[in-house]
């Protein structure tokens, strides 16, 4: 990554299209396209997503995240937060609330995909507040 820690996929291009769904700036680099497409998300640190849910039916919607480098959070609302690090994997079921993004202290990337089904899409909510956000350790 820009600040030397190992990344084994490309970090991509600012996350322009996406940036006003993000608190920091991202990064975003599609991997595969086709039926379930595949981007590696990277984060500076403090940087993370607003609340948003991913919707699916037919067995779709859920989402896939793959921690490949740093250190992040994903929480679940009403659930503790899970801490990220290089190998971690988190499945969020379809029409789950949740967040994720780079630990204060860190950089942190993760591979992202959505599995396939009918009715997919992504629903952006509000953004994880400083008082929420402050209160996970680094």
């Amino acid at each position: 990554m820009r600040d030397g820690t190992d990344q084994i996929f490309p970090i991509g291009d600012t996350n322009d299209a996406f940036a006003q769904y993000f608190i920091g700036q991202s990064y975003l680099a599609p991997l595969t396209d086709g039926s379930v497409p595949v981007s590696n998300v990277t984060f500076e640190p403090s940087c993370r997503n607003n609340w948003h849910i991913h919707h699916g039916t037919n067995g779709g919607g859920d989402q896939i995240l793959l921690c490949t480098a740093g250190s992040g959070w994903y929480q679940a609302q009403g659930e503790e937060p899970v801490s990220m690090e290089p190998g971690t994997v988190i499945r969020v079921p379809a029409g789950t609330k949740h967040w994720h993004g780079a630990k204060a202290d860190s950089w942190f990337s993760h591979l992202a995909f959505i599995t396939p089904g009918q009715s997919i899409s992504n629903e952006w909510l509000e953004p994880v507040t400083e008082e929420v956000y402050g209160r996970l350790a680094k």
